[in-house]
Formats: C-alpha cells, structure tokens, sequence
C-alpha cells in the first residue's frame, strides 16, 4: 500500500470553494466502468493469487470490482482487513479535507459494493437495449461466503443446507420460469430451505452495509457532513410474487414479505440518509414482458424509510429515461418531497443541445413555473409579465 495523494482533488474542492458552491463526495471502493478505473493494482495482484477475496458465481466466474463481504473482517490486504483499510481511507480524507467539512463539503456518500450499491453484483453485465432483464444469480460461492453458510446451515441443524446455493435457480438472463425456484406457484422460495437460504443471503449484505455505515458515521460525527448509501431499485419482476431480481441482489422483499424494513432500520441506526436511483423511471415506459415496476419499488422503499426516518435522495439514472423529467418532478414534489437530488452525469451529453435546453426549463419549473422575460426572445420581451412563485428552499439540485 502507498500513500494518498489528494492533490488533485483538494485543488478542485478550492475551485469549489471559491465559486461558492458545494461538494456532495463519493467514497468509492468499487471499479467504475465508464471512465474506467480499476481496483487499485495492489488489490489486484492479491486477488491474482487469492481469488476468493472477490465475489464467485455458480460456475466459478469471479467478480473482479468490488471485494466480496465475506472478507469484510479477514486480514487479506497484507495484513489488514478491508474494514480496516476502508477506515484509514476515510480518516485520512477527513484530515486532509479537514478545513472544507461542513463548509464546502456538505454531503458523504460511502460505496456499499457493485457500483457503490448495497448489493451482491447478481447481474454481471447491463442489459442490452431492447432486452428483457434476467433474474440474476446469487454470489454465495466464493470459499469465504460458502463457510458462512455451512456455520449458518450446521448451527440450524441443517448441514446439507450449507453446500452451496440453489441448485434450482435460474441463470442470469433466464426469466423466473426457467427452472423451479423462483415459479410464483410452488416455487422453492417459498419452502424452508428457501426461506433458510434467503434469510442468510441478505442478512449478510445488510450486516455489511452495517458494518461500512457505523464505520463512516463514527468517523465523520463530529462534522456538520451528512452521511449517505445508495440502494438500488431492482424493478424487473417486481410484479411477480417471488421478486426474484431482488432476492439475488440481496433484498429478501416478496409479495408476502418486506425486505427493505430491515435495511431502513439499518440505515436509522447508524442516522444514514438514502440514496435511491432510478426516480426518472416510470412504469409506462417498461416492457410489458418484464413485468417491472418500477414505481410501486419505489414507493414501497420510500414507505419503509419514512417509517423508520430515514430521510430520501433522489438520482436519475445515467442513461436517462423516456418522459424522465416528469417523473423525477413528480417523485420530488408534494408529499414525496426529498432535500437533494443527483443528475449523472456531468458530461458532453449534459450540455448537448439535445438535452441540456430540456434539463434547464425542468430546473426552471420547480422554482419558476413560467420563463422570466429576461429569458424570452426580443420580440416578446414587451408583451410578456414575469410570473414569479416562491419555491421550497429545501429542494437542493447538483450534477455529479
């Protein structure tokens, strides 16, 4: 391990500063596809001759970028643990950003796994346009996950359970139907041994995201920064009973049971505010065939946090979507008011003609139902009246 070199970024934060802006930073702990930017290389050539510190599926395919939970506590990044690298990371950022905490630096979001989610990575690829989306599989293979299991399945006095997953579940893009798993009749999440395994399955992604939410909630308590974790909004086959896309992403939430109480409640514990992705997303714009929903997920997420006060961020979707906007202003306003919301990302397709005239009327019409005079061509300047309405201060707007 070498040493931090923040140059680059404390010379941005200052840029920040002195414009009098904010900056909301992500912690990242996670390979980005777009720019690419792997694990650092001396994560690598561990993993190079320790491949189970990465997530494995059934066939032996290893997960390359992020670390598997399973190792949160094992001393396998020469002699230290991830927990603890993850920890000296942030402690070492909060002093050297130490004089724009609070001030410039107002929000903290801390990467929870596959592209800074709390999730297992059960979709390795993103779907390809005009495809339907596959259930996923579950990522409990690698040596250290499939130990956890075994303990968990003997301590239940159920060795043969702890053998591996289920050997009756779909392959990544197969629907629920494939095989017998996740049929919403009969299927075998709901017997005993599905219930067994998917209890264990996300109680260990929600102990993870404990572990990593205490951790940057201890060590930043003492600044005014809000802490944030992003959860993802698994919406394919929310309409079926089995949920199967969220239960291989780690979210046990079927239509006979809530999975995302318990990750409200973590969140709240450790006074987490959070993230959630995919408010430009609306129902009508889905495949019938995927039977997704992507509105229902979100307003049953959005009714576990409020239980729980746990306050809501909002984020659009990289891609964008159809009749995005409208979607977004409707998940921002009324009574699923939210105090910030994230536009990724900030790029050559952000100020294109195509996109950013639209992005501009959107900001205007929450604040400004009708376009000032000052912004209308000429020749209408002399027969137009500037209609003002005052607007929630609380709604705070940034592109990352």
């Amino acid at each position: 391990m070498g040493k931090y070199d923040w140059s680059g970024y404390l010379t941005v934060a200052e840029m920040v500063q002195k414009a009098g802006l904010k900056l909301h930073v992500s912690l990242c702990f996670h390979t980005s596809r777009q720019p690419k930017i792997p694990l650092p290389k001396w994560v690598m050539q561990i993993g190079e001759s320790q491949p189970s510190i990465f997530f494995t599926d059934r066939t032996g395919q290893h997960y390359q970028e992020c670390l598997s939970l399973a190792v949160d506590d094992l001393t396998v990044l020469n002699g230290k643990t991830p927990i603890q690298v993850y920890q000296d990371f942030c402690e070492n950022f909060k002093s050297a950003f130490s004089t724009f905490m609070g001030s410039t630096i107002t929000g903290l979001s801390m990467g929870l796994g596959p592209d800074g989610e709390l999730r297992y990575p059960s979709h390795r690829k993103p779907a390809k346009s005009g495809t339907i989306t596959g259930v996923g599989e579950f990522q409990c293979y690698d040596i250290n996950m499939l130990k956890l299991l075994k303990q968990h399945a003997e301590a239940n006095g159920n060795p043969l359970w702890g053998l591996g997953g289920p050997h009756d579940a779909p392959t990544y893009d197969q629907s629920p139907n494939s095989n017998s798993f996740f049929k919403d009749h009969g299927g075998s999440w709901e017997s005993p041994y599905g219930d067994f395994f998917l209890s264990w399955y996300s109680s260990q992604l929600i102990s993870h995201g404990n572990r990593l939410l205490s951790l940057i909630s201890s060590i930043f308590s003492d600044t005014a920064v809000n802490v944030y974790g992003k959860v993802p909004l698994m919406h394919s086959w929310y309409k079926t009973r089995a949920h199967p896309s969220e239960l291989t992403a780690g979210f046990y939430n079927t239509a006979s049971r809530d999975g995302y109480e318990a990750v409200a409640k973590m969140f709240a514990r450790n006074s987490c505010k959070i993230i959630l992705p995919g408010m430009d997303l609306s129902d009508e714009h889905q495949p019938r065939e995927s039977l997704s929903s992507p509105e229902l997920l979100l307003a049953q997420i959005r009714k576990a946090c409020r239980k729980h006060g746990v306050e809501v961020s909002g984020q659009k979707l990289a891609s964008g979507a159809p009749g995005g906007f409208e979607q977004i202003k409707k998940n921002m306003l009324g009574e699923n008011m939210i105090d910030l919301f994230t536009f990724q990302r900030m790029g050559a397709h952000f100020f294109s003609p195509g996109h950013f005239p639209s992005f501009t009327e959107f900001v205007r019409s929450l604040r400004q139902p009708e376009l000032h005079s000052d912004d209308l061509p000429a020749k209408e300047e002399e027969a137009t009246e500037s209609i003002h309405t005052s607007s929630d201060p609380n709604i705070h707007m940034q592109a990352a």
